[in-house]
């Protein structure tokens, strides 16, 4: 099949597949640009769009079969020309016969399909509901063994080793482990598992891949990792071939920069001495809320300090003074303390883990820092907490 050849290709050249979750025609044309090698015209990323949670996929807000062939046929289509796209099927709709509508999908030009919204998502009481009345994630395998039938490329999200058996067996081209709502942002999602948690379950998943069917592409979905440096956490500690992002990509950035960019014009607007006085408050704000979600990447003051349109100096002073130290005190302190948090809640992890997973990247001057401010090596720290 052409779309798993050029996957494959560029896994073989020693690259990731990045994949992105697209909701109109402009996301889908940067995403193709900036290197996207598929894109997943979904429902979630239509709402995203629209100010909403990816959730409202699951509400009868609009068909969502038909909201996504038609958005995908108008919006996405024109402007993707080189980009294999996906179908989101929402395979459990009773108003479809599954393989009449998979031919309508290669019909209109789409690559494959993707099953979402997937029941796989949903638990607890409504999950039984539903399925005491046939909506079932079994409707979701038979869809990507049909699109098989008609050569549709297809990708499996799962969330658990069992969907991974029975999607293998349905012939699925990717398994992508589906790792739950995207955190960061406006809207992100305020409650998800842990990094070290999604890497866990990516490898249970990834392990009954390589058991069963060796050459199945192998991708995780956003959840905790929304930024390059959770990527590269899963990417090294587990077999994941390939990362999807849906709300990393689109709603994230699109929150920053609109959100940046009006509030500066809005200061624009006002008397000098006021936007001073807000410039201060906004800006040590603004370095403290990047820290707070970029702190496992490189941080540039020096940048931050341009983004937040003032002088590096007069920032570093404003900060020293607001917040009580320098902008690398905070910043060393604050990456200490995420270290400590995980050394005394997470009994399994290596030192070195944890130091990576709380930005640091040379284990020596973690270990050389932790131990000039906490007093004691992490090795010793974490036995107190792994001896109770």
């Amino acid at each position: 099949m052409e779309v798993t050849k050029i996957l494959r290709e560029e896994i073989n050249s020693g690259k990731h597949i990045i994949g992105a979750v697209v909701g109109s025609g402009i996301t889908a044309r940067l995403a193709a640009a900036g290197g996207a090698d598929i894109l997943l015209v979904l429902s979630a990323g239509k709402y995203r769009i629209m100010g909403r949670s990816s959730f409202s996929s699951y509400f009868c807000f609009d068909n969502n079969n038909a909201q996504v062939m038609d958005f995908g046929k108008r919006e996405i289509f024109p402007v993707v020309r080189n980009v294999p796209l996906l179908f989101g099927l929402m395979a459990t709709d009773p108003t479809i016969h599954l393989y009449d509508f998979l031919k309508e999908i290669k019909a209109a030009g789409f690559a494959g399909i993707v099953n979402f919204p997937t029941v796989a998502l949903i638990d607890g009481k409504f999950r039984e509901a539903l399925e005491e009345e046939g909506t079932t994630y079994d409707r979701e395998i038979a869809a990507i063994k049909l699109a098989n039938h008609l050569n549709l490329f297809t990708m499996a999200f799962v969330t658990n080793e069992e969907e991974t058996r029975q999607m293998l067996r349905a012939g699925a081209n990717v398994i992508c482990v589906h790792l739950g709502l995207t955190r960061g942002g406006f809207l992100g999602a305020k409650k998800y598992i842990s990094i070290d948690d999604a890497k866990n379950s990516a490898k249970k998943i990834f392990d009954v891949c390589k058991n069963l069917k060796p050459e199945v592409l192998r991708m995780i979905y956003a959840g905790p990792a929304n930024t390059l440096a959770d990527m590269k956490y899963l990417f090294f500690n587990t077999d994941c071939q390939g990362y999807i992002g849906g709300s990393t990509f689109d709603r994230i950035p699109i929150e920053r920069a609109v959100f940046d960019t009006v509030k500066t014009f809005k200061r624009g607007s006002e008397h000098p001495e006021e936007i001073s006085r807000q410039s201060e408050k906004i800006s040590t704000e603004f370095v403290r809320r990047y820290i707070a979600e970029h702190f496992l990447e490189k941080i540039s003051f020096a940048e931050l300090a341009a983004a937040a349109n003032i002088s590096r100096s007069y920032l570093s002073k404003r900060f020293k003074e607001e917040v009580g130290i320098s902008f690398s005190e905070y910043l060393l302190s604050f990456r200490l303390n995420e270290a400590k948090k995980i050394l005394e809640t997470e009994k399994n992890i290596s030192c070195k883990e944890a130091a990576l997973r709380a930005g640091y990247t040379d284990y020596v001057q973690f270990t050389k820092m932790f131990k000039k401010f906490v007093g004691e090596s992490p090795s010793n720290y974490q036995k107190k907490f792994t001896c109770v």
